[in-house]
């Protein structure tokens, strides 16, 4: 029985008709390995930001529904022009949309998750010797809805589509040559990790590395599917493995470290301290589909019997989580003010080393006092420590918090793209 393999091809990957012609090139040396290939494309280049920007030209708050009928359009050119490239060097080749496969997602427009993926299609194509080309980013309710996944989508639907075919391994291709110890544009010798675990991945996306989206490495968790980050542009280099912990050997404590500088932090004050109040208020939030990150509740004053609840939500979705708060602060009981400050960012170490490691945690807080960086918030995990700090100041932590924890590569990474502004 042959194997899946299943590739996923990035917007710069495909950025124009050169680049797809190297994609193409590329899924057909897997085909020729002798393996069944089923590959997801993002759309071309800028293709996405350029229709947001036209929505917003036409309207300053698009319904959720049209967006996703505009942006899905951008996959569909993509699965196209790569299935006549490879048809064009002589393969046979199919493109298909998500709705043409049956990814059935939730009914939740811009962030739905996928719940099946019908595969009848995808298998009697394969078994024709088809190369498939699918459309990611995108799905399609029960009642025919298109949908969009949201932020690093395509990563999750290549990896979905991995787990239902039972698939030999998902090779994610990108800009980049695999995970780094760090971003390079901010630590030039930061170092490539041949490997790294589902777990440390899956906190380095949360904390801001922006090489695979949290919900596709939850997918692979979830369904063991082997994961490959490697470049589209250098094929010899075998990129990061992502697997589980238990088949690892650690040798440092910490893995990584990242920033995510598209953080909000929100206080609402002199909530009534008694039971249910936290449940209504992130419940009204995860209702608006709102995910938050960092919580703090400060301890009760004893005079007025309330406190303070402190947390972090995307950048993104900071209008409509303050829309809500206002709405239900009065519900509540909330006496207070609504205080929201954009100007942070989560710096975060990470490694599943960190367990029953004493010092992490006071070296990590003792490199940024010597920087005189302020810690706004903290939250940890097992594998993880993370920080608020005043966003200008987030570069800087990284630097210094990945040479304290020796993670710096002799060798010069190579750097690609801006840095987002502080």
């Amino acid at each position: 029985m042959r194997k899946v393999i299943v590739q996923k091809f990035g917007g710069t990957s495909v950025a124009d008709t050169e680049k797809i012609k190297n994609v193409a090139r590329t899924v057909i040396k897997e085909k020729e390995n002798g393996n069944d290939v089923v590959v997801v494309v993002s759309a071309m280049g800028h293709t996405t930001d350029y229709l947001v920007k036209m929505a917003k030209d036409l309207s300053p708050v698009p319904s959720g529904r049209e967006m996703d009928m505009l942006l899905s359009t951008g996959e569909g050119v993509s699965i196209a022009l790569l299935a006549m490239a490879i048809q064009a060097q002589g393969y046979d080749a199919v493109s298909f949309n998500a709705m043409q496969v049956g990814i059935i997602t939730e009914n939740v427009h811009s962030k739905a998750r996928i719940i099946d993926i019908k595969t009848d299609k995808l298998r009697k194509n394969l078994q024709e010797g088809k190369i498939i080309v699918v459309a990611g980013f995108q799905g399609v309710t029960e009642d025919g809805e298109i949908t969009t996944l949201g932020r690093g989508g395509s990563d999750t639907s290549a990896v979905a589509l991995a787990a239902a075919l039972n698939a030999e391994r998902c090779d994610i291709y990108t800009d980049v040559e695999g995970v780094y110890t760090t971003d390079p544009r901010i630590v030039p010798n930061a170092s490539r990790l041949d490997e790294i675990s589902y777990e440390e991945m899956l906190e380095l996306a949360h904390a801001g590395a922006n090489v695979l989206h949290p919900r596709s490495v939850e997918t692979a968790k979830q369904f063991n599917v082997p994961l490959r980050v490697r470049s589209s542009f250098k094929l010899d280099n075998m990129g990061t493995l992502i697997l589980g912990v238990d088949n690892m050997e650690i040798y440092k404590p910490v893995a990584g470290v990242a920033a995510d500088l598209s953080q909000a932090r929100i206080v609402v004050c002199d909530v009534p301290d008694k039971p249910g109040v936290a449940a209504k208020l992130f419940g009204s939030m995860a209702k608006e589909h709102i995910s938050v990150d960092m919580i703090i509740q400060s301890y009760a004053r004893k005079v007025s019997n309330t406190n303070d609840i402190a947390f972090t939500v995307d950048a993104n979705d900071l209008d409509k989580t303050v829309a809500v708060l206002k709405k239900l602060r009065e519900d509540i009981g909330a006496s207070g003010e609504i205080q929201v400050d954009s100007n942070i960012a989560k710096v975060s170490i990470v490694g599943a080393g960190m367990i029953d490691r004493p010092g992490i945690a006071s070296t990590m807080f003792e490199t940024l006092a010597e920087l005189g960086i302020n810690i706004r918030m903290i939250s940890t995990s097992e594998i993880k420590i993370s920080c608020l700090v005043d966003k200008d100041q987030a570069y800087k932590a990284v630097e210094a918090l990945h040479k304290v924890f020796e993670l710096e590569s002799d060798e010069i990474a190579e750097v690609k793209g801006d840095l987002p502004n502080v």
